[in-house]
């Protein structure tokens, strides 16, 4: 007789979709048993309303994890940066897979790099961070662009630059990977330009703790590199009292020497939406090989940038 098919918890978007049919792929070859994707409707799938009106954080997760606590569902799968930093107890991350590219993307009208956007390009993103961030750059080369708040899905983004409505539009790349719209990007903003949200590009497959079976079954899929340093993200994101809607980018990346990983930078950004200020530091130490270790990392570099002003620029929070 087959085993009973394990049921996993999606939002019904084409990239929830695309990434939750990989992930049960995967799940399904180390558990041998068939997976069936349960459609979920999340507040923040059906609110018209800005992420930053609606709080952000949580409005994708809160659905997910309700149907897992009344046993609709066996486990989830959540991008990792829409996740709240802080963890329900009854909740366990079960694995968090190799992270996908975490960098920011452009498509802009006529093929154009972000460089050669004309004065006055409206560039579309509904992130305060995305905003803080180009604001910046423009500022400091000289270039006049104008950020616009937007919302939807990836055809509705990319459509306001094929109608001629906006210059550009921004989007993870990790998205149109795995919805496979990689050849519709037509700029790849580098990190020193854009520092991506913390956790972006990874997933997190959450279930409950008391399920012991399934939470070492779906560790098998688990990445230490990956969970290290989202984990250092998430903790700088926790320390400065950010949500996800905050003008906070993280990104933890892994020093090699050849072929033998050596250490984890920790780089951390906060700014005006405006991008008149800035707060933008780094750190650099051995690879964490605890999760206290790792939160400390990102603790650290927090305190670090709250000494340096970063307060005063989450204004966006609830």
């Amino acid at each position: 007789m087959t085993e009973k098919a394990l049921r996993l918890g999606t939002r019904r978007s084409k990239l929830a979709m695309a990434q939750s049919g990989q992930v049960a792929e995967a799940v399904s070859q180390v558990t041998g048993r068939p997976v069936e994707l349960v459609e979920i409707t999340t507040y923040g799938d059906v609110s018209r309303e800005h992420l930053a009106q609606i709080g952000g954080t949580g409005v994708f997760v809160a659905a997910l994890r309700e149907a897992l606590a009344r046993g609709e569902v066996d486990f989830a799968v959540h991008s990792l940066k829409d996740l709240p930093t802080a963890q329900p107890d009854e909740l366990v991350v079960a694995a968090i897979p190799v992270r996908e590219d975490p960098r920011d993307v452009m498509v802009t009208r006529d093929a154009l790099k972000l460089t050669d956007l004309p004065r006055g390009a409206r560039i579309g993103t509904g992130s305060p961070r995305r905003m803080a961030q180009l604001n910046a750059y423009a500022r400091s080369r000289g270039m006049d662009i104008e950020t616009v708040p937007i919302r939807g899905n990836v055809d509705t983004r990319i459509g306001y630059v094929l109608k001629g409505e906006l210059d550009a539009v921004v989007l993870a790349a990790a998205g149109m990977n795995r919805i496979g719209r990689s050849d519709e990007v037509t700029d790849v903003l580098s990190v020193d330009t854009v520092l991506p949200a913390p956790g972006q590009g990874a997933l997190a497959i959450e279930c409950t703790a008391d399920d012991a079976e399934l939470v070492a079954a779906l560790a098998e899929l688990d990445d230490p590199f990956t969970r290290a340093a989202v984990t250092a993200e998430r903790s700088l994101l926790a320390a400065l009292e950010a949500g996800c809607s905050a003008p906070v980018g993280a990104l933890a990346d892994l020093l090699a020497d050849g072929q033998i990983v050596k250490e984890m930078r920790l780089r951390g950004v906060v700014g005006s939406t405006d991008g008149s200020t800035l707060v933008q530091l780094s750190t650099t130490g051995p690879v964490p090989e605890t999760h206290e270790a790792a939160m400390t990392l990102g603790r650290e570099l927090a305190a670090e940038m709250l000494a340096q002003g970063a307060a005063g620029l989450m204004g966006e929070r609830a």
